[in-house]
C-alpha cells in the first residue's frame, strides 16, 4: 500500500500496452486505492510488474524482492561497463534500492543474495531494513537472536543506521553516504515502529497484515491531528509537493537521458543499436548466423553438450546473452567459451570485470534464480543452470519469472535416472511435472542435438517468455533427418517423427533421452506389420498451444492404443496417454548404479516398451470388439432398449 500511495501522490501516469504514456490516466487513482486487494484492481495485495505502472518487480514471497534487486544491480554494472563511453559516463549508472522487513532478512534466499552482492562489490545496491521487530506471529525475539548487521559486515557490506524512522535529516545523511560508497553494497538499518501512532496496535503483530479497524483508525487520526470526516484524504498540497519533488525531477532526468542517448547514437551507432535491441526485446539481424546443424551420428552427444555448443553459437550473435551456474559450469556445460569472452567480476579481480558474461553464482541456486529475474527485468537475457533435481531449490523464482513474463532461461541438466551412479538424490522423477504445470512456462526436453538446436532457435526470439531446457547427461544419437522427420517439428511442441502415412493402430509417444528407445521399438513393431506412429513431444505446453486440427493430426483421437515413454512420473502425460494407454515411466525414486543398469532396473528397455504396446493394442482390440457386439445387439432390440 505504501508503494501505491507514493505512485498516486507523485502523479505517475499509466503506460499503455504500446509503451506510450497515457497522460490522462493516473497509474494509481484514489478509486484504485479504494479497491485495494479487490478483483481487477490496479492495487493487488502484493505489487505485480506489468499490472500496475510504476511497479518494477513482482514481490510477495519473502526474500525474492531483495534477491531480485541484486540482479538489477548486476545489470546496471554490466550495462555501464559495456556501453558507457567518454563523455557518456553516466548513460548507465542507476542505483537499486530495496525496502525490506525483518522477515525478508530471515529468508535463506536473501542471505544467499547478500553474500553474492558483497562478493561482487555491488556498490550501487542499497537495502533499507525496516527494523520494527515484528513478524506475523509476534516479536522477532521469538524466532531469532542473531546480530544481522554483523552478519552483513561479514558479507562485505557497508552498514549504516538511523535510530528513528521519522528522522528525515538522518535518513537524508545515510542516503548521501550510500552514494559515496565505492566498494560495497549498503544496508541501512532503520529502527521503526509498526503502526506508529495507533494507540492500541503500535508495536504489535496484529498490525502486520490485518486492518486496524474503524475505531483504531479514528484513534490514530486523532494522534496525527488528521481530519476524521474523510476516509480517503490526500491534501492538494501533498500532491503538489510530491509531484514537484519526484515527478518533475524524474521527468527532467528522463528527458535528459533521451537527449544524451540521441547524441550517443551519432557517436556510437553500433553500441546504440545494441541498446535499442535490449530495450525493445528484439534480436540483431542475422543473430543466428553462427548456428550450424549437427551431422548424423550413432554415438551422438549428451544434449547438455549440444546445448552448450549451440548456446555459444547464439551468444556470439546476441551479446547480451549471459549467465552461468550454481557452481556446476563444468558439469552443466554452461560456460561461454569463445574469443573475447570474460568473467563477471568486481574491478579489482584478476579474472574479469563488470563487462564479463560468464557468471559464477556459487552454490546459491535460489539467489541465482532471483538474480536472473532481476537481470531479465533489466532487459538482459540471462541463463542459469544446475541439475534438474535441484530445480526444487529454485521453484519461487521460476514461478515468478512466468508470473512477471520475463525471458529467463532455466537450463537443467542430468535430467533423468540416466544420471546413474549419483543415485536417487540426483535423479529427478517428479520435477518435470512441477515445471510443466507452471502456467506460462515452456519446458523443452529435446531428443538429440538438432532438436536442441531448434529449441534455442525457437526460444531466443520469444518476448516475455521464460523457458526451461531439460538436458541429458548421457550421450544420445544424433538422428538421421533424412530417415526421420526434420527437427524443426519442435516448433509446434510435438510432431510425428516416424511412421508411414497410414491410419495408425498404435501411437508411441516420448521425448528427450527416451526417444531413441521409442524408435528402436518402432522399428521392431513396423517389421512385424504393426501400423505404428512415433511421436516426439519436446514441449507439451507448446503442443497444447497449437490448433485442435494440428493436435489431432499428430495424436489421432481414433487411435487409443498409446504408450508414452519418459524416465519421469506419469502425471504430465495423462491427458495424452488417455484411458486405454500406458506410461512407461518412473513411479519412485531412482537408484545408484551405472546408468544402463539403472535404466534396465526401471524398465527402460525395448522389450518393456514392446510389452506395453502389445497390452494397449489388445485392450484396444477388446474395446472395439465389445463396441461392435453392442452395436450388433442393439439392432435386435426394441428402439427404446437400443437407445
Amino acid at each position: 500500500m505504501l508503494l501505491y500511495g507514493l505512485l498516486h501522490s507523485a502523479g505517475v501516469r499509466e503506460v499503455g500496452p504500446d509503451g506510450k504514456v497515457r497522460e490522462d490516466v493516473p497509474a494509481v487513482s484514489l478509486e484504485d486505492i479504494k479497491k485495494f486487494r479487490q478483483i481487477h484492481s490496479k492495487c493487488p495485495g502484493h505489487p505485480e510488474v506489468g499490472h500496475t505502472t510504476g511497479v518494477e518487480c513482482t514481490t510477495g514471497p519473502l526474500g525474492q524482492g531483495v534477491a531480485t534487486s541484486v540482479g538489477m544491480a548486476i545489470a546496471s554494472k554490466w550495462k555501464a561497463a559495456k556501453f558507457n563511453r567518454p563523455g557518456f559516463e553516466n548513460l548507465f549508472d542507476f542505483n537499486v534500492y530495496a525496502l525490506c522487513g525483518d522477515g525478508c532478512l530471515m529468508e535463506g534466499c536473501s542471505a544467499e543474495a547478500a553474500s553474492l552482492a558483497g562478493h561482487l562489490k555491488l556498490d550501487n545496491l542499497c537495502w533499507i531494513w525496516d527494523n520494527n521487530q515484528i513478524t506475523i506471529e509476534g516479536n522477532t525475539s521469538w524466532s531469532t537472536s542473531e546480530d544481522i548487521p554483523t552478519r552483513f559486515l561479514a558479507y562485505g557490506w557497508n552498514i549504516l543506521r538511523v535510530g528513528d524512522a521519522n528522522d528525515v535529516a538522518a535518513l537524508s545523511r545515510v542516503f548521501k553516504a550510500f552514494k559515496k560508497e565505492k566498494n560495497r553494497p549498503t544496508l541501512i538499518v532503520v529502527d521503526s515502529h509498526i503502526a506508529w501512532g495507533a494507540p492500541n496496535k503500535q508495536d504489535t503483530h496484529e498490525a502486520h497484515g490485518g486492518p486496524l479497524g474503524a475505531a483504531e483508525v479514528a484513534a490514530t487520526k486523532s494522534v496525527y491531528n488528521w481530519p476524521e470526516e474523510e476516509k480517503f484524504l490526500v491534501p492538494e498540497e501533498v500532491k503538489a509537493y510530491f509531484q514537484s519533488q519526484l515527478a518533475a525531477r524524474g521527468g527532467v532526468e528522463c528527458k535528459k537521458w533521451h537527449e544524451d542517448f540521441a547524441t550517443y547514437k551519432t557517436s556510437y551507432p553500433s553500441e546504440a543499436a545494441e541498446i535499442e535491441h535490449i530495450l525493445n526485446g528484439t534480436l540483431p539481424e542475422n543473430w543466428d548466423s553462427h548456428i550450424k546443424e549437427f551431422p548424423e551420428s550413432a554415438n551422438g552427444l549428451p544434449t547438455r553438450q549440444s546445448s552448450s555448443e549451440v548456446m555459444n553459437m547464439v551468444a556470439q550473435g546476441v551479446p547480451w546473452l549471459l549467465g552461468g551456474s550454481g557452481d556446476l559450469g563444468s558439469s552443466c556445460l554452461t560456460t561461454l567459451k569463445f574469443s573475447g569472452i570474460d568473467h563477471f567480476m568486481p574491478p579489482d579481480s584478476d579474472l574479469g570485470n563488470y563487462g564479463g558474461r560468464i557468471f559464477h553464482f556459487g552454490i546459491r541456486e535460489h539467489a541465482m534464480g532471483a538474480a536472473m529475474n532481476g537481470m531479465a527485468l533489466s532487459k538482459l537475457r540471462p541463463f542459469g543452470s544446475t541439475f534438474l533435481a535441484f530445480s526444487d531449490y529454485m521453484k519461487p523464482p521460476i514461478r515468478l519469472s512466468s508470473m512477471m513474463r520475463v525471458g529467463s532461461i532455466w537450463i537443467f541438466t542430468h535430467d533423468s535416472i540416466g544420471v546413474g551412479e549419483d543415485g536417487p538424490t540426483h535423479q529427478p522423477t517428479e520435477q518435470l511435472n512441477m515445471l510443466r504445470s507452471t502456467p506460462g512456462l515452456l519446458t523443452f526436453r529435446p531428443c538429440d542435438a538438432n532438436e536442441t538446436l531448434e529449441m534455442w532457435k525457437y526460444s531466443m526470439p520469444l518476448q516475455g517468455q521464460p523457458v526451461v531446457f531439460s538436458l541429458s547427461r548421457q550421450p544420445l544419437p544424433t538422428l538421421s533427418r533424412t530417415k526421420y522427420a526434420p527437427a524443426s517439428g519442435l516448433r509446434k511442441g510435438a510432431y510425428k517423427i516416424a511412421g508411414a502415412d497410414v491410419e495408425p493402430e498404435l501411437l508411441l509417444i516420448s521425448c528427450g533421452s527416451e526417444v531413441t528407445l521409442m524408435l528402436q521399438a518402432h522399428e521392431q513393431l513396423e517389421s512385424e506389420g504393426v501400423k505404428v506412429w512415433s511421436i516426439s513431444v519436446p514441449c507439451i505446453e507448446l503442443f497444447m498451444q497449437q490448433s485442435k486440427e494440428y493436435q489431432n493430426s499428430v495424436l489421432p483421437p481414433s487411435c487409443r492404443a498409446r504408450v508414452t515413454i519418459e524416465a519421469a512420473a506419469k502425471e504430465s502425460w495423462s491427458f495424452i496417454v488417455g484411458l486405454d494407454g500406458e506410461h512407461v515411466g518412473v513411479n519412485s525414486f531412482g537408484a545408484s548404479a551405472p546408468f544402463k543398469h539403472v535404466q534396465k532396473e526401471f524398465g527402460f528397455t525395448k522389450e518393456a516398451v514392446l510389452a506395453a504396446a502389445q497390452r494397449v493394442m489388445e485392450k484396444a482390440s477388446r474395446r472395439l470388439a465389445a463396441l461392435a457386439a453392442k452395436q450388433d445387439v442393439s439392432k435386435e432390440l426394441p428402439p427404446c432398449m437400443g437407445a
